[in-house]
């Protein structure tokens, strides 16, 4: 079964409601094929993101993509989102059939 499985880096992000225009302009310029974003909700150092209102609701975005994808979008997190707002980032090796599917068409 895993032969059919190629490994892909899922890069997690999950931050305020209202940077989902710019973090998603940002993830197609960094060539990635596409996202998914979902509401988020939880509770961590900056205390509970409940999304009773819309001030304080989190997003969490999900890219598949590879590593050089997910390396410059890490690097622009860092240098241009982590010192004015509040983000957790993550990245996990992840098997995905169809690997075609997240590397933009113009890229292959």
């Amino acid at each position: 079964m895993t032969q059919r499985l190629v490994i892909r880096k899922l890069l997690t992000i999950i931050c305020e409601a209202g940077l989902e225009k710019e973090l998603t302009n940002c993830i197609g310029a960094a060539g990635a094929s596409g996202y998914t974003v979902t509401d988020a909700r939880g509770k961590g150092a900056h205390g509970l993101r409940d999304a009773s209102w819309s001030d304080n609701a989190n997003i969490r975005i999900e890219v598949l993509c590879d590593e050089l994808v997910a390396s410059a979008l890490l690097d622009k997190l860092l240098n241009d989102y982590y010192q004015n707002y509040t983000l957790v980032t993550f990245v996990s090796d992840v098997g995905v059939l169809r690997p075609f599917k997240f590397t933009k068409p113009n890229a292959l």
